[in-house]
């Protein structure tokens, strides 16, 4: 998988992104309570295509709030939508950020990095000490198998078992939660 056809892929999706979002909302509230979203944080939001989980973080209190992305289009949305939010097109494995959060998260993204030991390491280094990163999705690991094999196979890979990624978080965090179910997938942990 190319970084060209994942921006050409998800700048194409993004006019329609937000009609055809799925939400469940008990699920979206376990995973931000599962990954420390609450008041008076930073958080990092990779991969935030329009910012689908942006209105949750605000409503939570948090002190601030960036999202990456590296599609313009997904990028320019979201920063369209919520001002308040600082939105960065870029990288997130490369772009240079100058601090760090106290939360990381990256919300129904993770198979569209084909790198995820180097992912985890990255955002390793941009946990604060005691932070949390989470790796969540808002389905089982089974339906996002499904979802990404048909159009975006090419900008996709296998989703690992939450036991494998929870070990491949163990260098930097203690795990915490490891969920795979019918409705969700979450790993997180609290920065060592």
């Amino acid at each position: 998988m190319e970084k060209n056809e994942v921006i050409d892929f998800f700048n194409h999706c993004a006019v329609s992104w937000d009609a055809e979002m799925i939400r469940n909302e008990d699920v979206i509230r376990t995973i931000l309570d599962n990954g420390g979203i609450r008041e008076g944080i930073d958080v990092l939001d990779v991969a935030c295509g329009t910012g689908v989980l942006f209105p949750d973080y605000f409503a939570r209190g948090v002190a601030s709030l960036t999202g990456i992305d590296i599609s313009p289009e997904m990028a320019k949305r979201a920063q369209e939508k919520f001002p308040l939010a600082h939105v960065i097109c870029g990288d997130a494995e490369t772009y240079p950020f100058d601090h760090r959060f106290d939360a990381v998260m990256v919300y129904n993204a993770f198979p569209h990095f084909p790198a995820p030991k180097r992912l985890i390491e990255v955002l390793a280094g941009l946990t604060k000490q005691g932070g949390r990163l989470s790796v969540a999705h808002g389905m089982s690991r089974e339906m996002i198998e499904r979802h990404h094999a048909g159009a975006a196979s090419c900008v996709s890979i296998g989703l690992l078992d939450e036991r494998e990624l929870a070990g491949v978080f163990e260098p930097w965090f203690d795990v915490d939660v490891t969920i795979s179910n019918d409705e969700m997938y979450q790993v997180s942990g609290v920065r060592k």
